[in-house]
């Protein structure tokens, strides 16, 4: 099932206190042609962001105030996707490792390679855009799942499992003719054109795929 749905552009946004580390940051992703929107705390990103938004988050994982580890416990929170890439310090590893458990994606120590930085930085935009569009289509797999009947569900889950109509009919007490007609609708509401495409919908509908 192909999604119409159009992900926003993603932006890289870039959490440090330090005006000199974010300024320099800033300078060197959007050299690079990446989008980027820079904040000087945890406080002042929270204000302007919305979940929906695509991208990642370079944080920095000391801060006043609230703390890049705050941060992501608060983004968590709001059941926010952005994937993080944390800058650390030397002494800050067993926070980073810390972080990486809580769902960070990555952690990048200083002094580091610009270049591995940004790498890292695409890997992730690039995962991020993947699980945006795999969340689309289930959303749309279960928008379809929602339109069908009680029976039609029925029938539905039989097939999938791998019964044949003249089985499903015997286990519903309905007519083969009936599951036919049930199984006809099911595969027009859940755009599948095979049934072999029907299983891989259900599949991703329960989290199997």
């Amino acid at each position: 099932m192909a999604t119409m749905s159009v992900l926003p552009e993603a932006t890289v946004f870039v959490v440090d206190d330090d005006d000199a580390v974010r300024e320099s940051l800033a300078f060197l992703l959007k050299s690079v042609g990446l989008k980027v929107e820079s904040f000087p705390s945890a406080q002042d990103f929270l204000k302007s962001y919305n979940p929906a938004r695509a991208g990642c988050l370079v944080l920095d994982i000391r801060m006043p105030g609230m703390s890049g580890l705050e941060l992501q416990e608060k983004l968590k929170q709001m059941e926010s996707m952005l994937p993080i890439i944390f800058i650390t310090g030397h002494g800050d590893v067993p926070m980073a490792v810390k972080a990486i458990k809580a769902g960070a994606a990555d952690f990048v120590q200083k002094p580091f390679r610009d270049q591995e930085l940004i790498d890292r930085i695409r890997e992730v935009l690039e995962e991020d855009a993947s699980a945006r569009v795999e969340k689309l289509q289930k959303a749309e797999i279960l928008k379809c799942i929602d339109s069908l009947t009680e029976r039609e569900r029925e029938v539905m889950e039989q097939v999938v499992d791998g019964k044949a109509n003249k089985v499903v009919a015997i286990d519903l007490n309905v007519s083969q003719r009936t599951v036919e007609i049930h199984r006809a609708n099911v595969m027009d509401k859940m755009k599948a054109r095979s049934l072999a495409q029907l299983v891989r919908l259900v599949m991703k509908a329960r989290g199997e795929l």
